[in-house]
């Protein structure tokens, strides 16, 4: 289910994205539509890693403070995923990405995924977790009780010789 999800994702960012490149082809032509697309992965590729660096620094610093980084390595996860978007060609997946390195979007996002996840887990909880009622035991004399199993020989030594 899952995968068939991706794989139709796949299709339908394929077919947006060879549409817009198609339009801004024809508006500003190919050659400027492809210097576009480069520029703009280059820029992406740049405000990753700059970015990518600032986050490496502030967990750093987190932990060195005794804190747990969270925010941080949520906020180093959403790079990476829009460092992956730029990286694709296109510029609907290259809007997605570059909002992505705005902090304020990204906190938007990180409230967004952190709701649904605790949303998630709190089903799971209520799901997984409840144990059945424990079987009453009953009481059986010792005189009904069965026998204990036989405990079982040493194993014999081999002869001396």
């Amino acid at each position: 289910m899952v995968i068939a999800f991706f794989v139709a994702l796949a299709i339908v960012v394929g077919v947006v994205e060879i549409t817009v490149i198609i339009q801004v082809g024809q508006l500003i032509g190919f050659l400027n539509t492809v210097g576009l697309l480069l520029l703009v992965s280059l820029v992406g590729a740049w405000l990753v890693k700059r970015q990518g660096l600032g986050v490496v620094a502030r967990i750093r610093e987190q932990r060195s403070a005794g804190r747990l980084p969270a925010t941080e390595v949520f906020d180093g996860a959403l790079i990476l995923v829009a460092g992956v978007l730029l990286v694709i060609p296109g510029f609907v997946t290259d809007a997605f990405g570059l909002l992505l390195l705005l902090p304020p979007i990204r906190a938007v996002v990180r409230r967004f995924v952190s709701r649904r996840v605790l949303r998630e887990v709190e089903m799971v909880r209520s799901k997984q977790w409840t144990r059945p009622e424990p079987r009453p035991r009953q009481y059986v004399p010792p005189e009904n009780r069965p026998p204990p199993p036989p405990t079982p020989l040493p194993p014999a030594s081999p002869p001396d010789r």
